[in-house]
């Protein structure tokens, strides 16, 4: 009798852990689906954003910008393919693969930031030079702001690439802060709320990422809450633009366009 309830106590045991085991494969799958649907909405805002200004220009060979303008969208563009990459080699269970490109992926991200305070202060540089001080000391805010939280959270992630379930959010928080700039170009959108609305669309994949954790998880992880916070309150530095502290730092910077000008000739814009 005894031996009869031990089979039945292994058995029962047995098909519990096989339940359990298939509930964490039905999450896992589920949650990769998820993350790869946020990195094609990614590159979709990407494509919409930059597509009537620079992608749809390029194909048709009309595009006039300059060559660090074309340096900046391929280095830029080429994250989001990584981005993308990683994704599916962690879906697929190509880990090994997945951390081996990891590894290029962090100087190709110490590449990416250089590339974008390179690419905004050559358009300070440009915008001071052709006497459009005001316009220069407004603009040149969005992309070392953009480059200092981008820089946060990526080394954020670098640090925890070992706590997977930390490092996948923190990636997905720096690159959602990229797409800043793409959505800033959708002039379609109209007038109305539509700085609001740019707003959702620029955190939308953290918000559904945000959503999917809480329906899966019954709590969210706090790499979320502060990543959206976060890029929220990037959101208003509009405010801090006009500030003497920011045109203190401005004019000190305009004071290297004279020197590089000399150097190098005109910046172009």
């Amino acid at each position: 009798m005894s031996d009869g309830s031990e089979l039945l106590s292994a058995g029962d045991r047995s098909l519990a852990l096989e339940g359990m085991r298939v509930r964490i494969r039905r999450r896992v799958t589920s949650t990769h689906r998820v993350y790869i649907g946020l990195g094609l909405l990614i590159a979709l805002i990407a494509v919409v954003g930059f597509g009537p200004r620079y992608f749809g220009p390029l194909v048709l060979g009309i595009v006039d910008k300059p060559a660090i303008i074309h340096v900046h969208a391929a280095i830029f563009s080429g994250w989001v393919a990584l981005f993308i990459t990683q994704i599916a080699l962690a879906a697929t269970g190509r880990i090994d693969q997945h951390r081996k490109l990891g590894a290029i992926g962090i100087y190709y991200g110490f590449v990416l930031i250089a590339v974008g305070l390179t690419t905004g202060f050559i358009q300070f540089a440009a915008r001071v030079d052709t006497g459009k001080i005001a316009q220069a000391q407004t603009f040149v805010l969005a992309p070392f702001t953009d480059m200092i939280v981008f820089s946060s959270f990526f080394g954020a992630a670098v640090a925890y690439r070992r706590r997977p379930e930390i490092h996948k959010r923190l990636m997905l928080v720096a690159t959602t802060t990229l797409l800043v700039a793409a959505v800033a170009r959708m002039n379609f959108l109209g007038y109305s709320f539509v700085r609001e609305l740019r707003l959702l669309i620029w955190i939308s994949p953290l918000l559904i990422a945000l959503g999917y954790d809480y329906y899966s998880r019954r709590i969210v992880h706090p790499v979320y809450v502060i990543g959206t916070v976060t890029l929220i309150v990037l959101n208003q530095r509009r405010f801090f633009a006009p500030t003497d502290v920011w045109h203190s730092v401005t004019n000190w910077m305009a004071t290297f366009v004279t020197h590089g000008e000399a150097a190098l000739g005109r910046f172009p814009l």
